[in-house]
């Protein structure tokens, strides 16, 4: 249970007791509910009509003025106004600066020990570590004390009653920060549609890049089969050139190939020709007779046919 919801739960025996309480009683029920332990709001007490008529009474007008103190008050506004308000019980006090520190968290989450000494009138630093630490177990807050820093360092603080005026001023709060979240909002919205229209175009670039690369892939391709029966065409008619060039006559297609290699014999003249340097043999005439060669016996040689 929050301490919101706890306090409003032990206010409600004073509400009901609100309902017969007038002038004295009424000043004195405002008194004990302030210094009762865990009540810290007191919105609906302040409201109740029976507490509202204490304003027609200057005895107990100051009750009243007490009772806004503790709703949406603070202890330098006590003290400013001290001489025209009844005097604090200890309990009352302590309440009082508690709900203080909550007020001041409002503007700050780091609380220096030398502004809460001054601000509460405490003398010594382990009374105001005190006055924070049962502040801390009634839920009014939740924090850490950093005594290397001399700081209270604040997480969470219970809510107070909202003083006359400051529903508009919260209310002009909220409608900026609405604004400014539909400004950021549409901001992100419009950077939401840059990127996917990016996304998209990286899309359309990539596709086209891999269509740009498949059709230059398949033209490499076929270059390099134009280019090798280009060569292997070109390879044989050289060949033959340098057949006839030697003086051996016919040509590659009038030769024919033994296994092994050549070796042209001396004194061979140009009759060897290419063919007996590439182990090629000329094909003999259909029904010639075949001449001597000279080779050395062993596989691999070549063996040179006579025409008829």
């Amino acid at each position: 249970m929050s301490a919101l919801e706890s306090s409003a739960r032990k206010l409600e025996p004073f509400m009901l007791m609100a309902k017969s309480a007038k002038g004295a009683a009424a000043a004195k029920l405002v008194e004990n509910a302030t210094a009762a332990p865990g009540v810290f709001v007191f919105a609906e007490l302040l409201e109740h009509p029976n507490v509202q008529e204490l304003a027609n009474n200057p005895q107990h007008a100051p009750y009243l003025e007490l009772l806004k103190l503790f709703s949406y008050g603070t202890y330098e506004d006590y003290k400013q106004h001290k001489d025209s308000l009844p005097p604090l019980n200890p309990a009352q006090l302590v309440k009082l600066k508690n709900l203080s520190i909550v007020s001041l968290a409002e503007k700050s989450r780091i609380l220096p020990y030398a502004q809460l000494r001054t601000y509460l009138d405490i003398t010594t630093i382990r009374e105001l570590e005190d006055l924070i630490i049962d502040a801390m177990y009634q839920d009014v807050l939740k924090g850490r004390l950093d005594q290397k820093e001399q700081q209270l360092e604040l997480e969470y603080t219970m809510g107070r009653d909202i003083r006359p005026g400051q529903l508009e001023q919260l209310l002009a709060a909220l409608k900026s920060w609405s604004s400014q979240t539909e400004q950021v909002i549409d901001a992100l919205d419009t950077k939401l549609t840059q990127i996917a229209a990016h996304q998209d175009q990286q899309k359309l670039d990539t596709e086209l890049f891999i269509g740009q690369r498949n059709q230059m892939l398949i033209e490499v391709a076929l270059q390099k089969k134009l280019t090798k029966r280009s060569n292997t065409g070109s390879g044989v008619a050289d060949i033959n050139s340098m057949i006839n060039e030697r003086g051996g006559g016919g040509s590659i297609d009038d030769m024919d190939i033994d296994s092994g290699s050549a070796v042209q014999q001396p004194g061979g003249g140009g009759g060897g020709g290419l063919g007996s340097f590439f182990g090629l043999k000329k094909k003999s005439a259909p029904g010639g007779p075949a001449g001597s060669s000279n080779s050395a016996s062993g596989p691999g040689n070549a063996r040179k046919r006579n025409r008829p």
